[in-house]
């Protein structure tokens, strides 16, 4: 299945983050298995209307956290399950970086829970 990533320029995330996470998300789903190919850069950044920079970082993100590796011949492809990092790995990573949000916003340790609850919540709702 080839990869599909959308980025909103309206939602305040940064676009090499959608693009990164949304990558992260095909791979953790098994949208993308082991060995896939991702699209050149090049391609990659035209297809999305992004600078190369920008998805040149996104790949060099998720290289250096395990997800992918690049070769010449081969491009950058998806990395092997044992090679990725563990879901409690990827879940303290992805708490830290949302406490450094919170703390950047200045939002108190119960806003940052009372949001979380919420986002929980409506990840239940039907058009989630």
């Amino acid at each position: 299945m080839p990869l599909r990533v959308v980025v909103d320029a309206a939602s305040g995330v940064p676009p090499w983050r959608q693009v990164h996470d949304q990558i992260v998300r095909a791979i953790t789903t098994g949208t993308l298995m082991r060995d896939a190919r991702l699209p050149p850069i090049r391609q990659l950044s035209r297809d999305l209307g992004l600078a190369s920079g920008t998805v040149a970082r996104v790949y060099r993100e998720l290289e250096t956290a395990g997800w992918v590796t690049t070769a010449r011949a081969r491009g950058t492809v998806v990395t092997g399950p044992a090679d990725r990092p563990d879901p409690g790995t990827l879940l303290r990573n992805a708490a830290a970086e949302f406490a450094r949000h919170t703390r950047e916003l200045g939002v108190a340790p119960d806003g940052a829970v009372a949001a979380l609850r919420v986002a929980l919540a409506n990840l239940d709702t039907p058009e989630h």
